[in-house]
């Protein structure tokens, strides 16, 4: 048995596989098809400060190699959260890491704010591909300025293990990376879902309600992987990969593009005890190829 555990800032993860936000509710719903406790950590659904409806269906389809959805964010709000959901959640024996979105700097502030008093959550990941509504609409996430404004009104407010999800959507990822990193990010989770769309041709209209919507799942692999590897290289803090990961060699090959930890996402709808498989996929490969330290194969392709 090799050693899986890995280090996300202050957050100690058993093994370096977690779950991806909107693809595993709260955990709860998986608890019939794997042991939660099995995995580095979970990261639940978005929250947001206020409720949120979401938007109008439909707002999911199946696209060659993945999916698009336009689920835009919708939740019951923190205070629902902190009062209904964790409760139900804090004794499991993982990191459980709740996703946070919002349409200003204050929103996400106020709702990490809240979250922070929670004992038994040990970290945010903040879902910076959320549009400004105080700046025309342009997400967060695409210029380092927005990217910046969020994490410094977040970090004053949060004080333990701070996890930035950063949106593909743009020309130079690392300069991103950079930014949230100066403003006091523990880490950076990449990459969030590619713009796409579908057409319906018999209907003679876009597939999705809003039109287009995120694209996942294993078509967005190469270019999830290549983000990786110039992330890790750019920043000190911790890169967390995801992007259609759904066999243990897709892992490792985010590991060795320099991925602390790696998220599972689209593949939880079509396997839902995937991440368990996974993470007894890199162990298996590990005890094959004689590596002890799964540290030994991390950002090992320049090594």
């Amino acid at each position: 048995m090799s050693n899986l555990q890995v280090n996300i800032g202050a957050l100690s993860l058993k093994n370096p596989v977690m779950t991806a936000s909107g693809t595993f509710g709260y955990g709860l719903e998986f608890a019939d098809f794997m042991p939660l406790d099995g995995i580095g950590g979970i990261i639940v659904k978005g929250t947001t400060l206020k409720p949120r409806e979401g938007n109008d269906y439909p707002r999911m389809a199946e696209t060659a190699s993945g999916m698009l959805n336009c689920v835009g964010l919708q939740n019951k709000g923190v205070d629902y959260f902190c009062e209904h959901i964790y409760p139900q959640i804090k004794d499991i024996d993982t990191n459980m890491i709740v996703n946070v979105s919002g349409s200003s700097p204050e929103d996400y502030a106020e709702c990490a704010a809240r979250i922070d008093a929670l004992e038994n959550i040990p970290a945010i990941e903040l879902n910076i591909s959320c549009p400004n509504v105080k700046d025309g609409g342009m997400a967060f996430g695409v210029t380092c300025a927005g990217a910046s404004s969020v994490v410094k009104a977040v970090r004053q407010a949060y004080h333990k293990t701070l996890i930035v999800k950063l949106s593909p959507n743009v020309t130079d990822i690392t300069e991103i990376a950079r930014a949230v990193e100066a403003e006091g990010a523990d880490s950076v989770s990449l990459i969030n879902t590619l713009m796409g769309m579908a057409v319906d041709i018999e209907k003679r209209k876009r597939v999705l309600s809003i039109g287009t919507g995120g694209l996942s799942g294993p078509a967005v692999k190469p270019v999830a992987l290549r983000m990786v590897y110039q992330v890790a290289r750019a920043v000190k803090i911790p890169v967390v990969g995801l992007g259609g990961i759904s066999t243990a060699k897709d892992a490792i090959e985010f590991l060795m593009c320099g991925a602390t930890a790696i998220e599972i996402g689209t593949a939880n709808f079509l396997d839902p005890a995937i991440s368990i498989k996974v993470r007894d996929g890199i162990n298996d490969w590990l005890d094959q190829h004689g590596v002890h330290d799964i540290h030994d194969i991390i950002g090992c392709l320049d090594a």
